[in-house]
């Protein structure tokens, strides 16, 4: 199946509030929620909301079935969960399995979420919608909440199946796995599956979600609270990476996906919407050369999108993103130099091999689920998270070279 989307696309007429109004008359969809109004606690913090369609890929009667040519995976040039299914898809070489479809935002407003400014008739080129949230209401008409990205769509049913984008790329990796080439890369072996879920669960709150934390929070408690979490916990992750190439050592494992993707956003856009930084991500010696390192490969620069929000302010005050940031060379200053590959006893690769003899039934095992999907408005405090390892650390050491 081709691939739906358009990473050069160009928007080049106005997608209005007035059409997208009509879009949403003809749709029968619903403005999309605020999340500084429906997603913010008694402290004025900001508590994401739990992903609606959590349904696991897998082989019971009930779950999701891994099938070539059923699925695209509906996502966002700026929005760093749902760059991370795509990278993940284009690294097993599953393009041809899985297709995709970028969204935008819908009308200047984006009063109704995401959209298709891009596509003839502002409708998805596959399956015809003018808005992602109809894919939510079609497999469940009582859903109110945000329609977000990634999204994976069954493109026969026109539903969405699942949106958790804490275990997706985990589908991806195993339950696809038929489907992967036979040199395919191990982004998630088996035998450390346990600590890559425990990193990643405590790198949700800490550094995914921190931007969002700071951005959305409505009182300065929350936005201390998340300021400290986020940038204590980046000091750790740069001391981690002062004796491993990667987080869990030689290869790139699916944890490095997702700490990339927030590490590039934050340093190009967020921190825009968050108010003082107490430090630049060009700041961390060993973290700037691992997000260098990572830039270098083709697959991370596909999904690598300098975007940043338009300020129309005039006069002697124009903003950063309108005056200088386009013009910034990024492509240069952010060419690595190498040196990280002496972290490494397997330099030229950066990939891991699967086992010798390994199966693709000894591959696949149930994904854990995590606590961060809970309806459970105090399970997801984003303060209330469990890691037995210090995140300094990486507790697997050279193993993950065996």
């Amino acid at each position: 199946m081709a691939n739906a989307c358009s990473l050069n696309r160009v928007i080049d007429t106005v997608y209005t509030d007035e059409e997208a109004e009509l879009h949403a008359k003809e749709a029968g969809v619903d403005p999309r929620p605020k999340e500084t109004k429906a997603e913010i606690d008694e402290r004025g913090a900001f508590i994401r909301q739990p992903n609606a369609f959590i349904k696991p890929f897998g082989d019971g009667l009930d779950d999701n079935h891994a099938e070539a040519h059923r699925y695209a995976i509906y996502w966002a040039h700026g929005c760093h969960w749902s760059n991370r299914p795509v990278i993940v898809r284009d690294i097993l070489g599953l393009q041809d399995v899985i297709g995709d479809v970028a969204t935008t935002a819908s009308g200047v407003a984006n009063i109704y979420g995401h959209g298709f400014a891009d596509q003839p008739g502002h409708k998805d080129p596959i399956c015809g919608a003018y808005f992602l949230s109809q894919f939510y209401k079609n497999a469940d008409p009582d859903f109110t909440g945000r329609a977000t990205t990634p999204t994976f769509v069954d493109i026969r049913e026109k539903k969405a199946v699942n949106n958790d984008y804490h275990r997706l790329t985990n589908y991806i990796e195993v339950q696809f796995r038929k489907f992967q080439p036979v040199d395919a890369p191990d982004l998630y072996p088996v035998k450390y599956r346990r600590e890559i879920d425990e990193f990643n669960d405590w790198l949700f709150p800490t550094v995914n979600n921190g931007h969002y934390r700071m951005a959305f929070c409505q009182s300065w408690e929350a936005y201390d609270e998340a300021y400290n979490d986020f940038f204590d916990s980046v000091e750790k992750l740069d001391e981690r990476l002062k004796t491993n190439r990667f987080l869990f050592g030689d290869y790139i494992t699916d944890s490095d996906i997702r700490l990339y993707v927030t590490l590039v956003r934050w340093e190009t856009s967020y921190y825009h919407n968050v108010g003082p930084m107490k430090k630049r991500i060009t700041e961390y010696e060993n973290l700037w050369g691992y997000v260098k390192e990572l830039f270098s490969l083709p697959v991370f620069r596909k999904y690598t999108f300098f975007e940043f929000p338009k300020n129309d302010a005039k006069g002697i005050f124009a903003s950063y993103p309108k005056r200088i940031a386009a013009q910034v060379p990024y492509d240069t200053l952010w060419k690595t130099d190498g040196g990280r590959k002496a972290l490494s006893a397997d330099p030229e690769h950066v990939f891991k091999k699967h086992p010798e003899g390994e199966s693709v039934e000894d591959y696949q095992s149930v994904i854990s689920t995590t606590k961060w999907n809970s309806k459970e408005w105090a399970d997801r405090n984003p303060m209330d998270r469990v890691l037995s390892a210090d995140a300094s650390v990486n507790p697997i050491a050279s193993k993950l070279r065996d």
